[in-house]
């Protein structure tokens, strides 16, 4: 696994740089074994958080907030466990109950371009979806998905979306050339299992523990393929609560980035709090450390290339007829982010 690279001192100049031709934005800091209390006097400012609490990469956020990573930024982290939709955590920050959320980009768009008062900010990693076929399916590649049905848990998931992409990228219609099945969310690996579905499309850690109960294939993910260099996860912040908190917001951003980047070079660590404290159904610490390892967790822009990132999903769910055809996804990237490093 790719290794932090370590600078030192704390400022922004010193804490975050751009790398590469995503320009993605690489923390700083020696971390290890220690636990952290806020590093000025002044009282932390409270930061409500929406996750959801079992899902494989949302983990990096409790796995923080224990080992005091974010006090460290001199914020108050609250989790506030918002249910396991894109709807529920759109709920959550516009009823108040949350400031700040953490959704896939796929949950944040259709809203934002809806009109909802929310500024995407930092993104988390790249890669939490699974595109996974039957062994008495035949199917070894994308091309062989082409006439067979999919099981996802509902009409509009995130895996479902992202895969549809895959898809017409690929050359196959995405709604026309094969046929989508919605299951109960738990019951996804069992109707490929039973033959009900060729193919499974889930999340994690949902989505490894089938593949590995079943035997199934792997065929595509959200971390290779037309997702490379892709963001998959990002946090967005209530428009009443960033205006009146920036600063509180923009350490919470550094703070997020060190938090992924510790988890990036300590899977096994974090994958430990995930079991003792959230005590994910039938996965054991080994199967945690491996799904965490296997996350793009280096993978978190801010700035201009938060704002690429945004347009370059933009433009992938207008190909599938989640944005609307009307949108600009350059302006409507640059309208629904905010750089809090300028």
């Amino acid at each position: 696994m790719a290794q932090s690279k370590k600078v030192g001192g704390l400022s922004r100049r010193n804490l975050l740089k751009t790398t590469g031709a995503a320009g993605l934005v690489v923390s700083a800091g020696a971390l290890a074994g220690k636990i952290y209390s806020p590093a000025v006097a002044a009282p932390a400012p409270k930061i409500r958080l929406a996750w959801t609490e079992v899902a494989a990469c949302h983990s990096p956020l409790g796995f923080g907030v224990a080992k005091g990573l974010y006090a460290k930024h001199n914020v108050d982290v609250e989790l506030f466990y918002q249910g396991a939709s894109g709807q529920t955590l759109i709920q959550a920050l516009a009823t108040g109950k949350a400031d700040v959320g953490a959704g896939l980009i796929g949950d944040w768009l259709k809203p934002l371009e809806q009109g909802f008062d929310v500024k995407l900010f930092v993104g988390s990693h790249g890669g939490c979806q699974r595109l996974l076929a039957s062994p008495a399916s035949g199917i070894k590649d994308i091309a062989g998905v082409k006439g067979k049905t999919i099981a996802s848990y509902d009409v509009v998931s995130p895996p479902k979306v992202a895969f549809q992409v895959t898809l017409a990228k690929a050359g196959i219609d995405p709604e026309n050339d094969v046929t989508w099945k919605v299951v109960p969310f738990d019951l996804v690996g069992e109707a490929v299992n039973r033959g009900d579905a060729d193919i499974a499309a889930h999340l994690d850690p949902w989505a490894f523990s089938i593949e590995k109960k079943f035997g199934l294939t792997k065929i595509a993910d959200t971390q290779t393929g037309v997702y490379e260099g892709h963001t998959c996860c990002v946090l967005g912040a209530n428009g009443a609560f960033l205006k009146a908190n920036k600063d509180a917001l923009r350490r919470l951003a550094i703070a997020n980035i060190e938090v992924h980047d510790y988890v990036a070079d300590h899977a096994d660590e974090a994958a430990q709090w995930y079991l003792d404290a959230l005590k994910p159904a039938g996965l054991t610490h080994a199967e945690l450390t491996e799904i965490l390892g296997s996350f793009v967790l280096h993978n978190h822009p801010i700035g201009q290339p938060l704002v690429d990132q945004i347009q370059k999903s933009s433009e992938d769910l207008k190909l599938v007829k989640v944005l609307d055809s009307s949108t600009d996804p350059k302006a409507f990237a640059e309208r629904v982010t905010v750089n809090l490093l300028a």
